[in-house]
Protein backbone atom coordinates (compact mmCIF):
# COMPACT_ATOMS: atom_id res chain seq x y z
CA UNK A 1 0.00 0.00 0.00
CA UNK A 2 1.39 3.59 -0.91
CA UNK A 3 1.11 6.41 1.34
CA UNK A 4 0.61 9.68 0.43
CA UNK A 5 3.54 11.89 -0.63
CA UNK A 6 4.19 14.33 2.29
CA UNK A 7 3.65 17.38 0.40
CA UNK A 8 0.28 16.12 -0.98
CA UNK A 9 -1.14 15.64 2.18
CA UNK A 10 0.28 19.05 3.47
CA UNK A 11 -2.06 20.51 0.57
CA UNK A 12 -4.95 18.39 1.73
CA UNK A 13 -4.95 19.93 5.36
CA UNK A 14 -4.17 23.43 4.13
CA UNK A 15 -7.45 22.81 2.14
CA UNK A 16 -9.27 21.54 4.88
CA UNK A 17 -8.10 24.63 6.74
CA UNK A 18 -9.32 27.00 4.29
CA UNK A 19 -12.65 25.14 4.32
CA UNK A 20 -13.13 24.75 7.92
CA UNK A 21 -12.26 28.81 8.16
CA UNK A 22 -14.78 29.49 5.43
CA UNK A 23 -17.26 27.40 7.54
CA UNK A 24 -16.07 28.93 10.39
CA UNK A 25 -16.78 32.47 9.72
CA UNK A 26 -20.83 31.36 8.22
CA UNK A 27 -21.60 30.15 11.57
CA UNK A 28 -19.95 33.41 13.14
CA UNK A 29 -21.79 35.66 11.13
CA UNK A 30 -25.51 33.71 11.38
CA UNK A 31 -25.09 33.51 15.32
CA UNK A 32 -24.46 37.64 15.58
CA UNK A 33 -27.37 37.79 13.42
CA UNK A 34 -29.18 35.45 15.51
CA UNK A 35 -28.02 37.18 18.80
CA UNK A 36 -29.02 40.68 17.11
CA UNK A 37 -32.85 39.20 16.70
CA UNK A 38 -32.37 38.13 20.40
CA UNK A 39 -31.99 41.76 21.20
CA UNK A 40 -34.61 42.76 19.60
CA UNK A 41 -36.69 40.08 21.08
CA UNK A 42 -35.73 40.60 24.40
CA UNK A 43 -34.70 44.35 24.63
CA UNK A 44 -30.99 44.18 25.38
CA UNK A 45 -27.27 42.13 24.86
CA UNK A 46 -27.47 41.75 28.73
CA UNK A 47 -30.56 39.55 28.53
CA UNK A 48 -29.64 37.99 25.87
CA UNK A 49 -26.13 37.01 27.48
CA UNK A 50 -28.06 36.08 30.26
CA UNK A 51 -30.14 33.45 28.36
CA UNK A 52 -26.82 31.65 27.39
CA UNK A 53 -24.67 32.19 29.86
CA UNK A 54 -22.49 34.69 28.14
CA UNK A 55 -21.65 38.19 28.86
CA UNK A 56 -23.44 41.05 27.58
CA UNK A 57 -19.74 42.45 26.15
CA UNK A 58 -19.70 38.97 24.03
CA UNK A 59 -22.92 39.62 22.85
CA UNK A 60 -22.32 43.28 21.76
CA UNK A 61 -18.51 42.40 20.38
CA UNK A 62 -20.35 39.84 17.86
CA UNK A 63 -22.99 42.31 16.67
CA UNK A 64 -20.22 45.01 16.16
CA UNK A 65 -18.19 42.53 14.08
CA UNK A 66 -21.34 41.19 12.38
CA UNK A 67 -22.70 44.99 11.69
CA UNK A 68 -18.84 45.64 10.30
CA UNK A 69 -18.43 42.66 7.99
CA UNK A 70 -21.93 43.34 6.35
CA UNK A 71 -20.65 47.48 6.21
CA UNK A 72 -17.87 46.57 4.49
CA UNK A 73 -19.52 44.25 2.08
CA UNK A 74 -21.58 47.36 0.88
CA UNK A 75 -19.07 49.43 0.67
Amino acid sequence: MTETDWRNRVRAEDELLEQLAAATKQASQRRAAALLEGVAELGTATAVGNEFGITQQAVSKAIAKYRSALDQTTE
